[in-house]
């Protein structure tokens, strides 16, 4: 009677310890499963890439404060390409990416426009502000303007020119800027300054 007791609580043990086995085998095969699929669910390798690619060449970017309830619009021009802004959204070297209508049907409260380039053409651009409109009422309306350049592939993106300037009136269209980038996409010396070049009426729309 004891040797049979003792047989089956022996058998019970191999039974428990054969249990145990299978397991901690089924939690490591699916440990391994997960730390094999982890890597494929989430490619460092391609998010480097997506991070250190900006969407263009030439980069001109505008922002006034978010409390206001302004419209200001920004036009870009590349050399011997058509003006680019909010009526005529992409040309052959420029695309507008961005419309801001001020606080008016806008998600966010940030006021903000950007244009991007496709690849860079040596000569000259222009950078243009217009005040479309102003429903605040309050003035001059502070804009800040940056510009970019991301020359090639290798390259990382560059600010060249940036200003501060104040629109005083509705309608009213300002030269920030115009310059002129060479063959390797670099700020030519001496080029920069805001000789009075309107592109917003070169073009014909209505928003």
């Amino acid at each position: 009677m004891m040797d049979w007791e003792l047989d089956s609580l022996g058998g019970e043990n191999d039974a428990g310890t054969v249990f145990r086995d299978v397991i901690m085998l089924v939690l490591a095969g699916f440990v391994a499963v997960v730390l094999i699929m982890l890597p494929h669910l989430n490619p460092p390798g391609a998010k480097k890439s997506e991070d250190s690619e900006p969407p263009g060449n030439v980069v001109v970017e505008i922002h006034w404060p978010d409390n206001m309830s302004t419209d200001v619009d920004l036009w870009v021009q590349a050399p011997g390409d058509v003006p680019v802004g909010y009526s005529n959204k992409g040309g052959v070297i420029f695309n507008l990416l961005r419309d801001d209508l001020g606080n008016r049907a806008d998600a966010t409260n940030r006021n903000y426009e950007v244009s991007y380039s496709r690849g860079i053409l040596p000569g000259e651009y222009t950078v243009n502000l217009h005040l479309f409109k102003n429903p605040s009422g309050v003035y001059p309306v502070p804009v800040t303007v940056v510009t970019s350049v991301k020359r090639d592939a290798k390259s990382s993106l560059r600010q060249i020119l940036a200003s501060k300037v104040k629109l005083t009136r509705e309608g009213q269209e300002l030269t920030v800027y115009r310059f002129t980038l060479d063959e390797k996409g670099q700020l030519k010396p001496g080029s920069v300054h805001s000789i009075q070049k309107p592109l917003r009426s070169l073009v014909v729309g209505k928003k």
